[in-house]
């Protein structure tokens, strides 16, 4: 029996195509015990506005080139009610919003507890994946790994596969640039590449259209079931 697994760092609030690959998995794995890079997605997104697409970013404690993911504390938990507070001035028009703003009003709340940004990613990540039914497995890196010691970036990959008993790697396009595809089959672990579709269009709030927001942009202005059928075609 084949077993497919994705081992990717945690997002704020992440875009669709985060989601789509974590419903194609058995299973999940969230990669925070590696460096924390800033301007990324780890801890920041964008939302949709009648100007276009603005940025929703946390501020986090960045003291140290080394600092991992799990090892990034928030400035302070301001953000929260911020970010809500712009999510619902943003999107009060949206054709969902009556149905969708009180439980991601209950995120955000929820959010004011956590001190780590893998942490907070975590929480928000695993909100929207019970809101749209899916129902991967996800578990930390540090489910598989007792501490460092690592070649390098692709022999902990491996070395996580292989404990995770997976068969088949699925990784996101952009790796083809690094992946070295023989080492992971050299330990009898399939590589596979996730292909983006072009997903549905919906009416967004702004100019044009942009599928590469956070997925709560899709929920208020489109609905769950919009997501849920993009997402299992």
């Amino acid at each position: 029996m084949h077993k497919k697994i994705a081992i990717i760092q945690s997002n704020y609030i992440p875009w669709i195509g985060y989601f789509d690959i974590i419903n194609r998995v058995d299973e999940f794995i969230f990669l925070d015990s590696v460096q924390y890079t800033t301007r990324d997605w780890r801890n920041r997104n964008r939302i949709m506005t009648t100007q276009g697409a603005v940025w929703l970013t946390i501020p986090v404690c960045h003291v140290d080139r080394n600092q991992k993911i799990s090892s990034t504390k928030v400035v302070d938990n301001l953000w929260c009610q911020k970010h809500f507070a712009i999510i619902k001035e943003r999107y009060k028009k949206a054709l969902f919003f009556d149905r969708y703003i009180d439980e991601i009003k209950s995120w955000y709340e929820d959010a004011r507890e956590f001190e780590y940004i893998s942490d907070i990613n975590v929480m928000f990540i695993k909100k929207i994946m019970h809101l749209l039914g899916i129902t991967t497995p996800i578990f930390t890196d540090s489910h598989y790994l007792n501490g460092g010691g690592f070649s390098d970036a692709t022999e902990r990959l491996i070395v996580i596969a292989e404990r995770a008993d997976a068969s088949i790697y699925f990784s996101g396009p952009a790796a083809k640039n690094y992946l070295d595809i023989g080492r992971f089959e050299e330990r009898g672990i399939g590589v596979a590449w996730m292909e983006y579709p072009e997903y549905a269009r919906y009416p967004q709030n702004g100019p044009g259209f942009d599928c590469h927001v956070s997925i709560i942009d899709a929920l208020l202005c489109a609905g769950g079931d919009f997501v849920h059928s993009e997402l299992n075609y």
